[in-house]
């Protein structure tokens, strides 16, 4: 049969045209011996499925879920707790045969592939608003995670009151200095501290809320915590982490809690103190947020804010393909006690 189409293919089988679609696309829709039959055909004339082009344009529907990334797409992939957030996302869109795109909101020129997915799910703050007013006006639906903007549903944890939650437990458990390292307090991409005059700051962004978290719990328990002992940290990685630590932990007198603004900064402190001979939690006392595998499995294990990412990527998903694009979600999260405090 020459120039085999979806059309014709139905026509030879004696089936509908929608059967042979869903042979393709939605295999639940079929029994398993009737759709080996409509592949095994498909095969021996040289029909490889309906042309996904087409689809989109005849149904205006791509079936595609794009994730508009804040950072780079290497980042993102590499950073873990980004990491279980599109896990979490893909689950979903995998049980709704739908497919994923993510796409950097990290580089200022202007993608094709915006106009492809049928919604976009938002995560972080954008950097790029030319892309976000792209976004919005092109009257998809759209849900943000960890970030919030007019008048479009959210799905967030309260980092304010988890960090005061972690914060207030550790500054229990030690007196003396306290150091915080901190990630993205400032707009530099250099290791530094802040100074008196960058302390308060209204900005909404996930790392303020958690130092004012942590600087209300000081307050709460009387315990010193001013501007030179917050380190700020411009991407979250273990190299960026160590430099801070090093500089907090070399200092005399030396700090007796570490405030860490995640997990990977957490483990990257821990592997400096162990360079410096000090003993965790003896010598010095840890605690992260997030809530990562590699937090539960360190040595000694690390007391954390447990956030569950991947839930967030499911309930973002779930949101977004049910229409439920107007509604604020804030999700429980954990304060996880180990041994590093």
């Amino acid at each position: 049969m020459a120039n085999v189409t979806l059309k014709s293919l139905a026509k030879h089988l004696g089936v509908s045209v929608a059967t042979v679609s869903n042979a393709f696309n939605r295999p639940d829709q079929l029994s398993a011996e009737l759709r080996r039959h409509i592949l095994k055909e498909s095969e021996k004339l040289g029909f490889a499925g309906p042309n996904a082009t087409a689809r989109s344009l005849r149904t205006g529907r791509s079936d595609m879920i794009a994730i508009l990334l804040s950072d780079t797409l290497e980042y993102s992939i590499s950073d873990p707790v980004a990491n279980q957030l599109i896990k979490g996302i893909a689950e979903v869109l995998q049980e709704q045969g739908k497919d994923m795109l993510l796409l950097s909101g990290a580089k200022a020129v202007h993608s094709t592939a915006e106009a492809l997915p049928d919604g976009f799910i938002i995560y972080g703050s954008p950097k790029n608003h030319e892309q976000l007013e792209r976004v919005l006006q092109s009257g998809k639906p759209v849900i943000s995670v960890d970030c919030n903007l007019a008048d479009i549903g959210s799905v967030n944890i309260d980092n304010y009151r988890y960090a005061y939650d972690i914060a207030h437990y550790a500054l229990q458990q030690a007196a003396g200095k306290v150091a915080v390292l901190g990630l993205r307090l400032l707009d530099s991409n250099r290791v530094c501290r802040m100074q008196s005059h960058e302390l308060y700051d209204q900005n909404e962004a996930i790392s303020r809320r958690r130092l004012d978290g942590y600087l209300a719990a000081a307050a709460d328990l009387k315990r010193e915590l001013s501007a030179d002992q917050i380190w700020h940290i411009p991407v979250n990685s273990h190299q960026y982490a160590e430099i801070a630590a090093r500089e907090a932990l070399t200092q005399h007198p030396r700090p007796a809690v570490l405030l860490c603004m995640s997990d990977r900064i957490a483990l990257g402190a821990m592997s400096v103190a162990r360079q410096l001979g000090l003993t965790i939690p003896d010598d010095v006392k840890l605690v992260g947020f997030d809530g990562i595998e590699e937090a539960e499995r360190a040595y000694p294990a690390l007391t954390t804010i447990a956030q569950h990412s991947d839930e967030k990527g499911r309930t973002a998903a779930r949101m977004l393909l049910s229409g439920d694009t107007k509604q604020n979600v804030l999700l429980e999260c954990e304060l996880r006690l180990r041994a590093s405090c």
